[in-house]
Protein backbone atom coordinates (compact mmCIF):
# COMPACT_ATOMS: atom_id res chain seq x y z
CA UNK A 1 0.00 0.00 0.00
CA UNK A 2 1.25 3.52 -0.89
CA UNK A 3 1.81 5.93 1.76
CA UNK A 4 -0.06 8.97 1.27
CA UNK A 5 1.50 12.34 1.45
CA UNK A 6 0.64 14.19 4.51
CA UNK A 7 -0.38 17.71 2.62
CA UNK A 8 -4.37 17.29 2.32
CA UNK A 9 -3.94 19.76 -0.81
CA UNK A 10 -2.03 17.27 -2.70
CA UNK A 11 -4.40 14.70 -2.17
CA UNK A 12 -7.74 16.13 -2.33
CA UNK A 13 -9.98 14.77 -4.74
CA UNK A 14 -9.96 17.75 -6.90
CA UNK A 15 -6.24 18.02 -6.84
CA UNK A 16 -5.29 18.17 -10.51
CA UNK A 17 -1.87 16.78 -9.17
CA UNK A 18 -1.42 13.79 -6.30
CA UNK A 19 1.38 12.92 -4.28
CA UNK A 20 2.17 9.62 -2.76
CA UNK A 21 5.53 8.91 -1.49
CA UNK A 22 6.81 5.13 -1.04
CA UNK A 23 9.98 5.26 0.59
CA UNK A 24 12.50 7.41 -1.51
CA UNK A 25 10.50 7.51 -4.23
CA UNK A 26 7.56 10.03 -5.09
CA UNK A 27 4.88 8.95 -7.04
CA UNK A 28 2.83 12.19 -9.17
CA UNK A 29 0.07 11.82 -10.09
CA UNK A 30 -1.73 13.54 -12.87
CA UNK A 31 -5.80 14.21 -11.50
CA UNK A 32 -7.54 14.92 -14.07
CA UNK A 33 -9.08 11.82 -15.96
CA UNK A 34 -12.14 13.50 -16.93
CA UNK A 35 -10.44 15.86 -19.26
CA UNK A 36 -7.78 13.17 -20.17
CA UNK A 37 -5.27 14.73 -17.61
CA UNK A 38 -5.31 17.69 -19.99
CA UNK A 39 -2.40 19.92 -19.08
CA UNK A 40 -4.16 22.90 -17.83
CA UNK A 41 -2.36 25.96 -16.44
CA UNK A 42 -3.17 25.04 -13.41
CA UNK A 43 -1.45 21.30 -13.55
CA UNK A 44 1.61 22.39 -15.12
CA UNK A 45 2.08 24.98 -12.27
CA UNK A 46 1.27 22.49 -9.88
CA UNK A 47 3.61 19.82 -11.63
CA UNK A 48 6.55 22.34 -11.63
CA UNK A 49 6.41 22.97 -8.26
CA UNK A 50 6.45 19.84 -7.14
CA UNK A 51 10.10 19.45 -9.53
CA UNK A 52 10.98 22.69 -8.17
CA UNK A 53 10.94 21.20 -4.93
CA UNK A 54 11.70 18.15 -5.14
CA UNK A 55 15.60 18.97 -6.57
CA UNK A 56 16.82 20.43 -2.74
CA UNK A 57 14.70 16.90 -1.42
CA UNK A 58 17.48 14.82 0.45
CA UNK A 59 15.15 12.23 0.72
CA UNK A 60 13.58 11.34 -2.53
CA UNK A 61 16.16 9.14 -4.87
CA UNK A 62 13.39 8.67 -7.74
CA UNK A 63 10.51 9.59 -9.13
CA UNK A 64 7.21 8.34 -11.30
CA UNK A 65 4.77 10.36 -13.42
CA UNK A 66 1.87 8.89 -14.14
CA UNK A 67 -2.18 9.63 -14.81
CA UNK A 68 -5.46 8.55 -13.65
CA UNK A 69 -7.94 7.01 -15.77
CA UNK A 70 -7.59 5.99 -19.59
CA UNK A 71 -4.77 8.54 -20.43
CA UNK A 72 -1.89 9.63 -19.53
CA UNK A 73 -2.00 12.85 -20.94
CA UNK A 74 -3.68 14.41 -23.77
CA UNK A 75 -1.47 17.49 -23.78
CA UNK A 76 -2.30 21.32 -23.46
CA UNK A 77 -5.96 22.33 -22.30
CA UNK A 78 -7.39 23.15 -25.89
CA UNK A 79 -11.01 24.54 -23.86
CA UNK A 80 -8.40 26.48 -21.59
CA UNK A 81 -6.65 28.16 -24.18
CA UNK A 82 -9.55 28.65 -26.56
CA UNK A 83 -11.11 30.43 -24.28
CA UNK A 84 -8.52 33.28 -24.64
CA UNK A 85 -9.60 33.77 -28.35
CA UNK A 86 -11.88 36.64 -27.90
CA UNK A 87 -8.87 38.93 -25.92
CA UNK A 88 -7.66 41.80 -26.83
CA UNK A 89 -4.45 40.22 -28.94
CA UNK A 90 -6.55 37.53 -29.85
CA UNK A 91 -4.77 35.46 -26.93
CA UNK A 92 -1.26 35.66 -27.62
CA UNK A 93 0.27 36.91 -24.30
CA UNK A 94 -1.74 33.74 -22.96
CA UNK A 95 -0.74 31.55 -25.85
CA UNK A 96 3.41 32.76 -24.68
CA UNK A 97 2.68 32.38 -21.04
CA UNK A 98 1.48 28.58 -21.30
CA UNK A 99 4.02 27.14 -24.20
CA UNK A 100 6.89 29.19 -21.32
CA UNK A 101 5.55 27.54 -18.64
CA UNK A 102 5.21 24.04 -20.65
CA UNK A 103 8.18 24.25 -21.67
CA UNK A 104 10.06 25.16 -17.74
CA UNK A 105 8.39 22.64 -16.68
CA UNK A 106 9.83 19.93 -19.47
CA UNK A 107 13.24 21.12 -18.55
CA UNK A 108 13.12 21.20 -15.30
CA UNK A 109 12.28 17.40 -15.15
CA UNK A 110 15.71 17.09 -17.51
CA UNK A 111 17.20 18.80 -15.25
CA UNK A 112 16.27 17.55 -11.61
CA UNK A 113 19.16 15.48 -10.08
CA UNK A 114 16.10 13.04 -9.45
CA UNK A 115 15.53 10.22 -12.62
CA UNK A 116 11.88 10.69 -13.58
CA UNK A 117 10.01 7.63 -14.61
CA UNK A 118 6.62 8.31 -16.93
CA UNK A 119 4.29 5.01 -16.24
CA UNK A 120 1.92 5.43 -19.03
CA UNK A 121 -0.61 3.71 -18.16
CA UNK A 122 -2.86 4.88 -21.26
CA UNK A 123 -2.53 7.20 -24.32
CA UNK A 124 -0.17 10.10 -24.51
CA UNK A 125 -0.49 12.48 -27.01
CA UNK A 126 0.42 15.90 -27.99
CA UNK A 127 2.54 17.48 -24.87
CA UNK A 128 1.74 14.66 -23.16
CA UNK A 129 3.80 12.98 -25.16
CA UNK A 130 6.30 15.07 -24.44
CA UNK A 131 5.88 14.70 -21.42
CA UNK A 132 6.91 10.83 -21.64
CA UNK A 133 9.61 11.78 -23.69
CA UNK A 134 11.14 14.44 -20.84
CA UNK A 135 11.38 11.96 -18.57
CA UNK A 136 14.70 9.86 -18.11
CA UNK A 137 12.70 6.61 -18.08
CA UNK A 138 9.10 5.45 -19.13
CA UNK A 139 7.21 2.26 -19.09
CA UNK A 140 3.87 1.77 -21.34
CA UNK A 141 1.07 -0.51 -20.89
CA UNK A 142 0.35 -2.75 -23.73
CA UNK A 143 -2.33 -0.67 -24.04
CA UNK A 144 -0.98 2.43 -24.89
CA UNK A 145 -0.39 4.35 -27.74
CA UNK A 146 1.66 7.56 -28.55
CA UNK A 147 0.94 10.56 -31.11
CA UNK A 148 1.86 13.83 -31.81
CA UNK A 149 -0.93 15.00 -33.37
CA UNK A 150 -1.31 18.74 -34.07
CA UNK A 151 -0.79 18.85 -37.64
CA UNK A 152 -4.37 17.57 -37.88
CA UNK A 153 -5.89 20.72 -36.22
CA UNK A 154 -3.64 23.10 -37.67
CA UNK A 155 -1.14 22.98 -35.15
CA UNK A 156 2.10 21.51 -35.71
CA UNK A 157 3.85 20.18 -32.67
CA UNK A 158 6.99 22.26 -32.25
CA UNK A 159 7.52 22.18 -28.70
CA UNK A 160 6.74 18.30 -27.95
CA UNK A 161 9.31 17.90 -31.19
CA UNK A 162 12.07 19.35 -29.28
CA UNK A 163 11.56 16.33 -26.53
CA UNK A 164 10.93 13.59 -29.27
CA UNK A 165 13.98 14.42 -31.71
CA UNK A 166 16.22 14.42 -28.60
CA UNK A 167 14.36 10.23 -28.03
CA UNK A 168 13.72 8.79 -31.64
CA UNK A 169 15.46 8.96 -34.67
CA UNK A 170 15.42 12.38 -36.77
CA UNK A 171 13.35 10.26 -39.81
CA UNK A 172 11.23 8.45 -37.35
CA UNK A 173 10.27 11.58 -35.13
CA UNK A 174 9.29 13.79 -38.47
CA UNK A 175 6.64 10.41 -39.58
CA UNK A 176 5.41 11.15 -35.89
CA UNK A 177 5.13 14.87 -36.32
CA UNK A 178 4.11 14.84 -40.01
CA UNK A 179 1.26 12.16 -40.16
CA UNK A 180 0.30 12.94 -36.81
CA UNK A 181 -1.10 9.19 -36.60
CA UNK A 182 -0.86 7.21 -33.38
CA UNK A 183 1.80 4.20 -32.85
CA UNK A 184 1.51 1.38 -30.40
CA UNK A 185 3.53 1.06 -27.51
CA UNK A 186 5.25 -1.69 -28.80
CA UNK A 187 6.75 1.32 -31.71
CA UNK A 188 7.17 3.43 -29.32
CA UNK A 189 9.66 1.21 -27.39
CA UNK A 190 11.05 0.20 -30.89
CA UNK A 191 11.70 3.97 -31.32
CA UNK A 192 13.44 4.55 -28.25
CA UNK A 193 10.38 6.78 -27.02
CA UNK A 194 9.25 4.32 -23.75
CA UNK A 195 12.16 1.47 -22.48
CA UNK A 196 9.49 -1.35 -21.44
CA UNK A 197 5.97 -2.35 -21.98
CA UNK A 198 3.94 -4.03 -20.14
CA UNK A 199 0.35 -5.43 -19.35
CA UNK A 200 -2.08 -2.37 -17.58
CA UNK A 201 -2.08 -3.94 -14.86
CA UNK A 202 1.69 -3.84 -13.63
CA UNK A 203 2.82 -0.52 -15.33
CA UNK A 204 3.32 1.11 -11.82
CA UNK A 205 4.44 -2.20 -10.34
CA UNK A 206 7.34 -2.06 -12.96
CA UNK A 207 7.77 1.95 -12.43
CA UNK A 208 8.93 1.10 -8.91
CA UNK A 209 10.91 -1.45 -9.92
CA UNK A 210 13.07 0.74 -11.75
CA UNK A 211 12.63 3.56 -9.10
CA UNK A 212 13.24 1.22 -6.21
CA UNK A 213 16.62 -0.16 -8.01
CA UNK A 214 17.74 3.26 -8.65
CA UNK A 215 17.05 4.43 -5.33
CA UNK A 216 19.48 1.68 -4.03
CA UNK A 217 22.64 3.40 -5.84
CA UNK A 218 24.40 6.46 -4.94
CA UNK A 219 22.55 9.77 -5.15
CA UNK A 220 25.19 12.20 -5.55
CA UNK A 221 26.82 9.98 -8.34
CA UNK A 222 23.21 9.73 -9.71
CA UNK A 223 22.27 13.62 -9.95
CA UNK A 224 26.24 14.05 -11.55
CA UNK A 225 25.90 11.37 -13.82
CA UNK A 226 22.56 12.46 -14.86
CA UNK A 227 23.77 15.77 -15.30
CA UNK A 228 26.75 15.40 -17.17
CA UNK A 229 24.39 12.79 -19.84
CA UNK A 230 22.32 15.52 -20.95
CA UNK A 231 24.82 18.39 -21.04
CA UNK A 232 27.11 16.50 -23.63
CA UNK A 233 24.53 15.51 -25.87
CA UNK A 234 24.62 18.54 -27.81
CA UNK A 235 27.96 18.90 -27.38
CA UNK A 236 30.48 18.10 -30.28
CA UNK A 237 32.68 14.78 -30.02
CA UNK A 238 35.43 16.01 -28.76
CA UNK A 239 33.61 18.79 -26.60
CA UNK A 240 31.77 15.81 -25.05
CA UNK A 241 34.53 14.35 -23.85
CA UNK A 242 36.08 16.95 -22.35
CA UNK A 243 32.84 17.37 -20.40
CA UNK A 244 32.56 13.72 -19.86
CA UNK A 245 36.03 13.64 -18.48
CA UNK A 246 35.80 16.14 -16.17
CA UNK A 247 32.33 14.66 -14.61
CA UNK A 248 34.19 11.84 -13.92
CA UNK A 249 37.07 13.56 -12.39
CA UNK A 250 34.58 15.37 -9.94
CA UNK A 251 32.67 11.80 -9.48
CA UNK A 252 35.91 10.18 -8.34
CA UNK A 253 36.47 13.28 -5.91
CA UNK A 254 33.09 12.38 -4.38
CA UNK A 255 32.63 10.31 -0.84
CA UNK A 256 30.24 7.70 -2.92
CA UNK A 257 33.54 6.96 -5.39
CA UNK A 258 35.92 6.45 -2.30
CA UNK A 259 33.44 4.43 -0.68
CA UNK A 260 32.06 2.48 -3.33
CA UNK A 261 35.56 1.56 -4.94
CA UNK A 262 37.14 0.76 -2.03
CA UNK A 263 33.86 -1.97 -1.44
CA UNK A 264 34.62 -3.36 -4.65
CA UNK A 265 38.25 -3.90 -4.20
CA UNK A 266 37.53 -5.08 -0.70
CA UNK A 267 34.39 -7.59 -1.71
CA UNK A 268 31.72 -6.00 0.25
CA UNK A 269 28.77 -4.02 0.14
CA UNK A 270 29.01 -0.25 -0.28
CA UNK A 271 27.99 1.63 2.63
CA UNK A 272 25.93 4.81 0.87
Amino acid sequence: MLKQNNDPRKNHATSPLLSERRGAILILTMNRPAARNSLSEELLGALLSEFETISGDQDIRAVILTGNGPVFSAGHDMKELMAHRPDSDDGRAYFEKIFALSSELMQAITGSPKPVIAAAQGTATAAGCQLVASCDLAVASEEAKFCTPGVNIGLFCSTPSVALSRNVPRKRAMEMLLLGEMISAHDAQTYGLVNRVVGRDAVLDAALAMAELIASKPPETIALGKQAFYQHLDLSLDKAYDHAAEAMVRNMLIDEAKEGISAFLEKRKPKW
